[in-house]
């Protein structure tokens, strides 16, 4: 045996023989290259954990996710079973070199709990991973904030720390609301009580009462009947909401601590202007009467502004001004410039124009 051999041996038989030690805090060996981790959560709420281990050229170590582990297996790419060793109480594993990718799988059990109605983990593990949700659930909450599957089967979650809740089998209540001939479906999520259901098109108020504490209540709505923005309220309280919007219906979502009447008011009900003209007839009217009376204020103001024009300008005209004393009796001042001083000629005459035509020529010459 060769002394790499048993120092290897030496190393392996030292792992094994320390179960008690925390894997987060185990330095021996490097940890491995993890390709995939994937987390497969049954319609039972059985959770299947596989991760994909790159090629090794050393002994590497990788860490499990926290739970109760069962039917713990490492293989290769071909199935074929590989020996392993584990750190602490299953905590982490130690795997060997190989030149193929590693594929270690297990159960994980005593992660999931039921509260409220609402299944619950509380998920850490500092790697990428993926989720496969069960198919009857399309929407799922991560730290308290609604994820709508759609037709996706599950979310990705890097350097992972969450709490993850969904529901299965979730209640749905439907409501039918009649508007102009049509017809729109509503439906409320919840397994909560729900009653006393209304829709108020005047005011755009979808309301109901909720009896449950601490239950998610999703509402998806037709975009068709009420449209963003939203506001919603417990009792006279607005409460925080999240929403998802599909281009046909939007998902509001709320979580009430307590029991309490829910009232949702949107800003846009279809066709509102000509609902609004079919229950106020006056409206129309009062608005034109309203219009005409802007548009003369307008008009005054527009005058005003004119009229003060008009006085500036006059007052901004050349240097030469004149004054009438008496019937026959004309002061001319001329040229107030900054070097030339000010004339005035006081003269009486019989006819100006004869007066400015012998004149001409001195003031002129003055100038």
């Amino acid at each position: 045996m060769s002394s790499k051999q048993v120092a290897f041996f030496i190393i392996l038989v030292f792992i094994i023989a320390i179960p008690s030690v925390n894997a987060q805090e185990i330095t021996i060996g490097e940890k491995a290259d993890q390709k995939s981790i994937e987390v497969v959560i049954s319609s039972t709420n059985e959770i299947h954990v596989k991760h994909v281990i790159a090629s090794l050229n050393s002994p590497k170590q990788i860490e499990l996710i926290n739970g109760t582990i069962t039917n713990l297996t490492v293989s290769d790419e071909d199935e074929k079973k590989k020996q392993f060793g584990v750190i602490g109480d299953n905590d982490g594993i130690m795997i060997f070199p190989s030149q193929k990718n590693t594929i270690v799988e297990y159960d994980l059990g005593d992660v999931l709990f039921l509260k409220d109605n609402v299944w619950t983990w509380n998920f850490l593990y500092l790697e990428t991973t993926s989720f496969i949700i069960p198919k009857e659930v399309d929407s799922i909450f991560v730290n308290n904030n609604p994820v709508y599957l759609g037709e996706k089967n599950g979310i990705a979650c890097h350097g992972c720390q969450m709490i993850l809740e969904y529901f299965i089998d979730e209640p749905k209540i439907l409501e039918n609301v009649k508007l102009e001939n049509k017809e729109f479906l509503i439906e409320i999520r919840t397994f909560a009580e729900i009653n006393q259901f209304n829709f108020d098109q005047s005011t755009k108020n979808i309301s109901f009462e909720v009896n449950g504490k601490n239950q998610f209540v999703t509402t998806i709505i037709p975009l068709e009947l009420l449209s963003n923005p939203y506001n919603v309220f417990m009792g006279d309280e607005k409460i925080r909401f999240h929403q998802y919007n599909n281009g046909t219906h939007v998902w509001l979502n709320i979580r009430s601590d307590n029991s309490g009447n829910v009232s949702i008011i949107g800003t846009t009900v279809i066709d509102d202007e000509k609902l609004t003209i079919q229950n106020n007839p006056s409206t129309s009217e009062s608005s034109i009467n309203q219009d005409i009376i802007v548009y003369i204020l307008l008009g005054i103001i527009i005058l005003i502004g004119l009229v003060v024009m008009v006085i500036i300008m006059r007052k901004k005209k050349s240097s030469t001004t004149r004054e009438i004393q008496d019937n026959n009796t004309y002061i001319i001042t001329e040229f107030k410039e900054s070097k030339i001083p000010t004339l005035k000629l006081n003269i009486k005459v019989e006819n100006l124009r004869d007066f400015l035509k012998d004149t001409k020529e001195h003031l002129l010459l003055i100038y």
